[in-house]
């Protein structure tokens, strides 16, 4: 999955398409503009990936990518387009490894293992609390429900959520306590009710 992105990715003054940009220009831009986003660019490939080793080979997909894209247009701002290409290469990562080959199931089931899936009284019960919370998240006021859906749903940070909703980082903080302790509050009420 890897998202769009803006069309304005030109540099003022920098060749774009079909503008003759030459593979040194080109190199140049890279090392001048992308090389010193690479702390950026580890702080969000670690939030998404657990495991240290892969952290290098996901750097160079993303600096690929990175180059590939810049070779029809130079991306500009870089650094939102470097934090999203991170994020997606992670993104893209994450479900490709949990991806279990087909041989392997037939394994498992060779080997006579119960399945470790919830009785149709816990699904009843799970359905049930899921429609509380979506029925807790619409009562919500929309910039409020905006705010933790970025944040937990789609697992935004801070900063991100205040550049996407175009508000404070205060705003964002305030959003999120207001919108969490809103859904508590709700939550814990209605089953203060159904409760003898």
């Amino acid at each position: 999955m890897t998202e769009s992105t803006d069309a304005n990715f030109r540099t003022p003054g920098s060749p774009g398409p079909g503008a003759g940009m030459t593979a040194s220009d080109l190199g140049a831009w890279f090392i001048r503009e992308v090389f010193p986003l690479e702390a950026t660019l580890m702080s969000v490939l670690q939030r998404y990936w657990q495991n240290p080793s892969d952290l290098a080979d996901l750097k160079q997909e993303v600096y690929l990518k990175i180059y590939e894209a810049a070779k029809t247009k130079r991306p500009d701002p870089v650094k939102p387009f470097l934090i999203t290409v991170a994020r997606n290469v992670a993104i893209d990562k994450i479900r490709k490894d949990q991806v279990v080959p087909i041989e392997a199931v037939a394994d498992l089931e060779t080997l006579n293992i119960a399945a470790d899936t919830p009785g149709p009284e816990r699904q009843v019960q799970a359905h049930e609390e899921l429609r509380r919370l979506q029925s807790a998240m619409n009562r919500l006021p929309p910039r409020y429900r905006e705010a933790i859906v970025l944040a937990q749903v789609e697992g935004l940070s801070g900063p991100e959520i205040a550049q996407r909703m175009g508000i404070t980082r205060s705003a964002v903080s305030h959003y999120l306590k207001r919108s969490l302790r809103a859904l508590a509050d709700m939550l814990y009420s209605e089953q203060s009710r159904r409760s003898p």
